[in-house]
């Protein structure tokens, strides 16, 4: 379900696909956050009740802490779209208009080189291509580079690490996409959208 409503006419062409890709991508993040929050609340509800009756399941606190974990990088590129993000506006709030929307494009741009950043970062922390040339066989890849990121397991779920990494790839992906979207309605290349599925997505300040 799409929440958002538009302000104006979106433009087409890139910013209107940008727009449409974040859009879209939002709308998956708030379903995401919703079903991890209840999951979080459900394991630690359960872990309560069974260490009160004396049969704790070992598997649980660690299924709680990434289950945060996913939850935290998936709402973080929410709020980067809904700008509910951190911000200081010590400065921004003695600029004339015109200033304050320069300081706000800036700082979405420096979101968006964040993203892109992260994105490179974790392409050679994971090396698709490494693995991928090894024939996906993670011990022959950790022999030839030393990186045993494919070879490590969890402690007591025994899930491999790469899979619960890859909320972090995710993340860089998604905040570079929302940071883009944001980029092109501070310019005023595309009027800005109202989320009526967050009703705290109206913050005003240079994020």
């Amino acid at each position: 379900m799409n929440h958002a409503t538009k302000t104006g006419a979106a433009g087409a062409g890139p910013c209107g696909l940008v727009l449409a890709l974040s859009s879209g991508l939002l709308a998956f993040e708030r379903v995401a956050v919703i079903g991890l929050m209840g999951l979080v609340s459900f394991l630690i509800l359960l872990n309560v009740v069974t260490r009160y009756t004396g049969t704790p399941i070992y598997w649980i606190d660690e299924s709680a802490i990434y289950a945060v974990v996913w939850l935290s990088f998936i709402g973080a590129s929410a709020m980067t779209r809904l700008r509910l993000d951190f911000s200081v506006g010590m400065l921004t709030e003695r600029l004339p208009p015109m200033g304050v929307k320069v300081a706000r494009a800036i700082a979405t741009a420096f979101t968006v080189l964040f993203g892109l950043m992260l994105s490179y970062m974790c392409w050679l922390w994971m090396d698709p291509v490494g693995i991928a040339a090894a024939g996906f066989d993670a011990k022959a890849f950790a022999g030839e580079s030393f990186n045993f990121f494919y070879t490590e397991h969890t402690q007591t779920l025994n899930w491999p690490t790469w899979a619960i990494s890859l909320v972090i790839p995710l993340f860089a992906v998604s905040i570079t996409i929302h940071g883009l979207a944001n980029l092109v309605e501070d310019l005023e290349f595309v009027p800005r959208r109202v989320y009526r599925g967050f009703p705290m997505a109206n913050a005003e300040a240079a994020s």
